[in-house]
């Protein structure tokens, strides 16, 4: 029987996820300035040389400029304690500058794994393993 802390949690996420579906950067910013922490650990590169919440709200910035359409799907999610872990198969439309990639027009589709740890029902720590290898030979690159 799930906690109320691994319900509390697994709703978070959820939102999150509505929230980077959206396809708008200030419902995204407004979500991470809710759902996350400050001072979120990211174990996973964060290519901007910035950390926390301006980090992810970054991340989003690049990933919406560059897929307009991305959407998350979540295929899994876990949780125990006070750890979310989710599944998911990223899709998008590559209409904008990526990673040094003019925009080609290709529809990409991969998969991520992420692992959110929470403190007071806020996102804390992230750990993520998200295929880039297979984002990038969609777009061309190899």
């Amino acid at each position: 029987m799930p906690t109320d802390e691994e319900t509390r949690n697994k709703e978070t996420t959820a939102r999150f996820h509505d929230a980077t579906n959206s396809g708008d950067p200030e419902i995204v910013a407004k979500a991470i300035d809710e759902l996350v922490k400050p001072d979120v650990l990211f174990h996973a590169p964060v290519p901007m040389g910035m950390t926390g919440a301006r980090a992810l709200k970054e991340v989003w910035t690049v990933l919406l400029h560059a897929f307009p359409d991305v959407r998350v799907a979540v295929e899994d999610v876990i949780a125990e304690g006070d750890r979310v872990v989710t599944r998911n198969t990223v899709t998008g439309t590559h209409l904008g500058e990526f990673r040094g990639l003019a925009p080609t027009g290709r529809s990409v589709s991969y998969g991520e794994m992420f692992i959110l740890r929470f403190e007071s029902g806020r996102i804390a720590e992230i750990w993520g393993v998200v295929d880039v290898v297979s984002q990038m030979r969609q777009l061309g690159a190899q």
